[in-house]
């Protein structure tokens, strides 16, 4: 319930314009309680944003073994499509929307050595099947999904998003053909 609280305040306003006595307040406690149970507000954001990155898009379910590259980054896209663009208040990706900032910010922190954690799963998972292609496909696929979260949050529809998915899908094959 305290990170689904988090994730939706963080989601909506962002890192720096969510204070504790508003977590606290929305939370219901008091902010020597929260420090208690969480520590710090990084430390907060960091298990909203792993609980958030492990069951938004869980790359465990996509990246099945065996699963065709070009069949599965697909799915991947399109999921990502329909669920940053289907919540008008939680648009984007938590975890990209975060990603951009400040180096020294600890929210972009955070956000980045998961998002690079990410980008290891899909890279390792391209490797199984095209060696030579996989830090193309990885950042083609990082770039497409940052590009469809940061246009979910400018107010693109589900549907242009998906349409757009379809369309990279098209650029995962070629990539995967070139580097044969």
């Amino acid at each position: 319930m305290a990170l689904n609280t988090g994730q939706q305040m963080f989601h909506a306003e962002g890192y720096q314009t969510v204070g504790i006595a508003a977590i606290t307040e929305k939370l219901g406690i008091t902010p020597p309680s929260f420090y208690k149970a969480f520590g710090s507000k990084a430390s907060y954001f960091e298990s909203i944003l792993q609980r958030y990155s492990n069951s938004v898009l869980a790359l465990e379910d996509i990246l099945r073994p065996k699963r065709p590259v070009a069949e599965a980054l697909t799915d991947l896209l399109e999921q990502a499509a329909r669920t940053y663009g289907e919540h008008p208040h939680q648009r984007g990706c938590l975890v990209l929307e975060a990603v951009r900032g400040n180096d020294s910010q600890e929210e972009v922190i955070i956000a980045r050595r998961i998002a690079k954690l990410r980008r290891k799963q899909i890279h390792a998972f391209v490797s199984r099947e095209n060696r030579q292609a996989a830090t193309a496909v990885t950042d083609y696929t990082a770039s497409v999904m940052s590009g469809l979260s940061a246009s979910a949050r400018e107010g693109t529809s589900v549907t242009r998003l998906l349409r757009i998915a379809r369309a990279a899908s098209a650029g995962i094959e070629e990539l995967l053909r070139a580097n044969r």
